[in-house]
């Protein structure tokens, strides 16, 4: 059986490092397009949107432009694969099974 005392310590410095990489992850961001580029939405690695930007000509047909907006779903799933990446390579230390974090 592993020392109490030291798994306590480990489990301590895995949740400082968590919140570092989650204070990192407001920061950093994520970039998806959708129509050749016609709508660009950045969100952050926290899963928020910052920032979309509409091309006037895919402003005027709001058919096409409906059908663009899916690019917000594709920055959230970028934010969240980031999140995933960052936040794995935390437990990795630890020798937990993964998908357990």
């Amino acid at each position: 059986m592993k020392d109490p005392m030291k798994m306590l310590k480990q489990v301590q410095q895995m949740q400082d490092r968590m919140a570092k990489v989650q204070a990192e992850l407001e920061s950093e961001t994520v970039e998806a397009s959708a129509g050749g580029g016609a709508v660009r939405v950045i969100a952050t690695g926290a899963q928020k949107v910052v920032s979309v930007v509409i091309d006037t000509a895919a402003a005027e047909d709001t058919e096409m432009l409906q059908d663009l907006v899916v690019a917000v779903n594709e920055a959230m799933d970028l934010s969240k694969q980031l999140a995933a990446t960052k936040m794995q390579a935390v437990a990795s230390g630890l020798g937990l099974p993964p998908g357990l974090i």
